[in-house]
């Protein structure tokens, strides 16, 4: 037994059992920028940095109308035993940067506009939103809150006052951030938006969480009954805020990245299992499975590990969590990101289905409300 399977096992062994077979796709970061264009990847490697060391500055932009109805198509081949599809939690980021309105402000203030509005700056998205209402309509997707933007706004500002080269280079192209040292880190490239650190407060956390609230049922018509933190960090005190607009659910992996107290992006580690209730009253769901294939050049064997992960849940009786990004089925950077993943997740559900004929899609609030049962 290699040293993975020991730690899966330590941590399906903790928490809140199931009796039936369970699976969640919990997937991050749709409605948010990341790299604008291909001609920004150009531009941003030409000025010698190492996007292509990185899937996420490599591959993920804005969703278009074929990348989501990609995922819509796979998902609505297969059903559950209780006659449901597949279904994805999507985590929505609901505003991005107003890069105009900052920058008239000598980036001295924040201003932000709905992702709805950043879809109309991108080609390609004119049906975005209908394919959403639609696969909401159908079953195929539920929406929950990710976070008003992906962007630690408060130090990004700061970055941006200072002059810092590698984000004002981002700010350029459209973008808040670009890997530094090729790959991105949370901490480092300022996408830990709850990651505090900074020594300027320009808009407060209560203030970020309750717009954000407020923006996501403005955009749905209902309230997110859960949240995932950017970059699985944050700290205990937002959660107050979080449970005050009606969130009762925190996505997140075994491990809680706490940000410590100054200015030199240490964190604590807290530890979470399925259906931990913390001191805020929320609910703990932990993902235990990753199927992330844009990460590993789309090799096929990722079918095979993500299986192995959904089987020793089960075996512990325990739901599968699958955490599985947007980037893996983007294809505005690269259309065989999008192709190749698509095929992957089809491989995988296929798979589910005809071994465990038995299978439940549920989408994160349908296990939580099914835990508080």
């Amino acid at each position: 037994m290699n040293k993975t399977t020991l730690k899966q096992n330590l941590f399906n062994s903790f928490g809140k059992s199931t009796k039936k077979k369970i699976v969640l796709f919990e997937s991050d970061d749709w409605g948010m920028i990341r790299t604008r264009s291909k001609k920004s990847l150009d531009t941003l490697r030409g000025k010698g940095y190492l996007v292509d060391h990185c899937s996420y500055n490599r591959f993920d932009a804005v969703e278009r109308n074929q990348d989501l109805s990609g995922l819509l198509e796979v998902l609505a081949k297969y059903k559950g035993a209780d006659g449901k599809p597949a279904k994805f939690t999507l985590n929505n980021v609901v505003a991005n940067p107003d890069f105009d309105k900052i920058q008239k402000a000598n980036y001295k203030e924040y201003h932000y506009k709905s992702f709805v509005e950043t879809l109309s700056e991108y080609s390609e998205t004119d049906s975005v939103m209908e394919l959403y209402n639609q696969g909401l309509k159908d079953g195929l997707i539920q929406m929950q809150f990710h976070g008003r933007e992906h962007v630690n706004v408060n130090r990004w500002l700061e970055a941006l006052q200072a002059g810092d080269q590698r984000f004002m280079d981002a700010f350029l192209e459209g973008q808040f951030t670009v890997a530094g040292q090729g790959r991105t880190s949370g901490r480092k490239d300022y996408l830990d938006s709850f990651g505090r650190a900074y020594s300027h407060e320009y808009e407060s956390e209560k203030s970020i969480i309750d717009s954000g609230m407020q923006l996501f049922e403005e955009i749905w018509g209902f309230k997110s009954l859960s949240f995932i933190a950017p970059c699985y960090t944050w700290s205990s005190q937002i959660e107050q805020h979080l449970w005050v607009q009606g969130v009762k659910y925190l996505q997140g992996t075994h491990v809680q990245r706490v940000p410590a107290p100054g200015l030199e992006l240490k964190i604590e580690k807290k530890y979470h299992w399925q259906a931990k209730r913390n001191s805020s009253g929320l609910m703990s769901i932990v993902r235990n499975v990753m199927f992330e294939p844009s990460e590993h050049l789309s090799k096929p064997e990722l079918v095979d590990q993500a299986f192995k992960e959904i089987e020793n849940a089960f075996f512990w009786k325990k739901p599968a969590v699958i955490s599985s990004h947007r980037v893996n089925f983007m294809g505005r950077l690269d259309e065989d990101n999008r192709t190749k993943n698509l095929r992957l997740l089809d491989q995988l559900l296929g798979r589910l289905t005809t071994k465990y004929p038995d299978v439940i899609f549920m989408s994160t609030d349908d296990l939580g409300q099914l835990y508080s049962k």
